[in-house]
């Protein structure tokens, strides 16, 4: 199964639980039945002991409260993913549409990369199994070129060994880099199906007095977690637009016939780690974008370890990131 299924997955998981916030509503209707009647008595008692004139307007809001856990996946939860789900659509188009030209270039240079390959004597027959067997039959049965013979198939065997651990290595990365994107989806739709599911209490609890906080952080909470998925998006639309930029560099290199490619592949590595890295950021990074306080200490954690590897990478980063603009930059 691909890791955009998986994603799919995920979406069609918090459809399904979607629902049981309804189950819900009949223990919160209870409990905010009875908050209602404490702080309408509470209001009514406090203007009469003061021989104040009763003001109607503030208790209107536990009246208000109930309505929305009567209708809460429809009302509450209907409305704040009809108004977030339009960002959801946006930054994951976007994502797409860098994803495709990544796929676009990525191609255009390896195909430039044989060519150039195949341009260059030295290791035209590293690359083509036709270049291989012409070689070999220019040569004799001579001891000289039977000593070149067994060094074509040891270059040979060792650039075929090199090419297969560095592809590993970098099919490696890419599925930790996946996992990674996969480990902040999970955790996300796990905090939205709590927080919907429960959402009915967090209201009903909002209704007793000195309590009223709590309809506030539900809220912070809920709208930070689902922008977890658009702020991964746009993350990953970055990274694929420097990728495209470097790609598109080294095109322009390759379209050279004196260019000598170099298919280390580093600087691609070096951004799947950040990458890797960076996913682990956006709690932090949709923290700023609405103050999600006391969000648990999970994301404590989370956002403790950003900083902490932020400090440690953050000179590596600063170093690869200057190496990198001043190769744009030529």
């Amino acid at each position: 199964m691909e890791f955009s299924n998986l994603h799919q997955v995920l979406r069609s998981l918090y459809d399904e639980m979607l629902p049981l916030s309804a189950d819900m509503a009949a223990v919160a209707k209870g409990l905010a039945g009875l908050g209602a009647l404490f702080y309408v008595a509470l209001k009514v008692w406090q203007a009469l002991s003061s021989a104040e004139p009763i003001d109607v307007f503030p208790l209107l809001r536990p009246f208000a409260l109930g309505l929305c856990i009567m209708f809460f996946p429809t009302i509450v939860l209907g409305t704040l993913n009809g108004v977030l789900s339009p960002i959801v659509q946006g930054t994951h188009s976007i994502l797409e549409n860098q994803v495709l030209d990544l796929n676009v270039l990525q191609q255009q240079k390896d195909q430039l990369e044989r060519e150039a390959m195949l341009r260059n004597p030295e290791t035209a027959y590293l690359a083509s199994d036709e270049e291989f067997d012409k070689k070999l039959d220019e040569l004799g049965w001579t001891p000289s070129d039977l000593a070149t013979i067994s060094g074509m198939y040891i270059e040979r065997e060792m650039y075929s060994i090199k090419k297969m651990i560095r592809d590993s290595f970098r099919e490696f990365l890419e599925v930790l880099f996946q996992a990674a994107a996969l480990v902040i989806d999970t955790i996300r739709t796990f905090f939205l199906i709590v927080l919907s599911i429960l959402g009915p209490i967090a209201f009903a609890i909002s209704v007793w007095d000195g309590f009223q906080s709590t309809l506030t952080q539900w809220f912070t909470r809920y709208i930070s977690v689902y922008l977890w998925l658009p702020v991964s998006d746009l993350f990953s639309s970055m990274l694929s637009k420097i990728q495209s930029l470097i790609l598109q560099k080294d095109i322009d290199s390759l379209s050279d016939p004196n260019f000598i490619p170099d298919s280390s592949s580093t600087v691609y590595i070096i951004f799947m780690i950040i990458g890797i890295i960076g996913y682990f950021t956006i709690p932090t990074v949709t923290g700023w974008i609405i103050q999600a306080g006391g969000a648990g200490n999970f994301v404590r954690n989370i956002n403790q370890t950003s900083a902490k590897t932020g400090n440690i990478v953050g000179a590596g980063t600063g170093a690869v990131t200057g190496n990198i603009g001043g190769r744009l930059m030529k």
